[in-house]
């Protein structure tokens, strides 16, 4: 994997700058990225009992798009690549995980934009806003707003505050680790291309 996004990293900076290549380019790196979350959602499902979630690692790829990409890239990654894994058994999260993940990958990117390899302050603290956001996020859809959608749609009826609290600790252990394996990947591409 780590040969696979180097060489998208060379093609990237060998690239004319019209705009329709560059906008092949990056539906090429969304498709990527987006697929590489999917995998890494589907591959690694841990369940959580008391929620009918699970724990998986398909962040560490939103949050590699976001740190190297930039916001919209990585916004467009966490929509796409681990809500499309949720509809393959679990479609009831597939509205939480789009909108969780798209603002985790798009504030990621925001608040890493123009880091250098050089200094960790900016991506780590983008890394701890993506934490933060994919916990606070889940804990807010399972608590609220799927409770109040399961009045009308029950569809919607899978959670509650009980099952909400029972998954911030596999939340917060699940956006660690994928942060700490983005860290380390947008460490080796940074020092790669200086």
């Amino acid at each position: 994997m780590t040969w696979f996004l180097f060489r998208i990293e060379q093609q990237e900076n060998a690239l004319p700058e019209s705009s329709e290549v560059k906008q092949l380019f990056n539906v090429g790196i969304v498709a990527a990225f987006a697929t590489l979350a999917f995998v890494g959602t589907t591959v690694i499902r841990i369940p959580i009992p008391a929620t009918g979630g699970y724990f998986n690692l398909g962040d560490t790829f939103v949050m590699v798009a976001a740190l190297l990409y930039g916001p919209f890239i990585g916004g467009l990654v966490g929509f796409i690549g681990p809500a499309l894994s949720d509809a393959i058994g679990f479609p009831q999260f597939i509205l939480a995980t789009a909108i969780v993940k798209g603002i985790e990958g798009t504030v990621i990117g925001l608040i890493s934009t123009g880091a250098k390899g050089d200094s960790l302050v900016k991506p780590v603290f983008a890394l701890l806003a993506g934490i933060v956001i994919l916990v606070g996020g889940y804990f807010v859809f399972e608590a609220y707003i799927y409770p109040a959608l399961a009045k009308t749609i029950p569809f919607f009826g899978v959670t509650d505050t009980k099952a909400a609290l029972a998954e911030i600790i596999p939340n917060l252990l699940q956006g660690t680790i994928s942060a700490v394996i983005a860290l380390g990947i947008w460490r080796i591409f940074t020092r790669k291309n200086e």
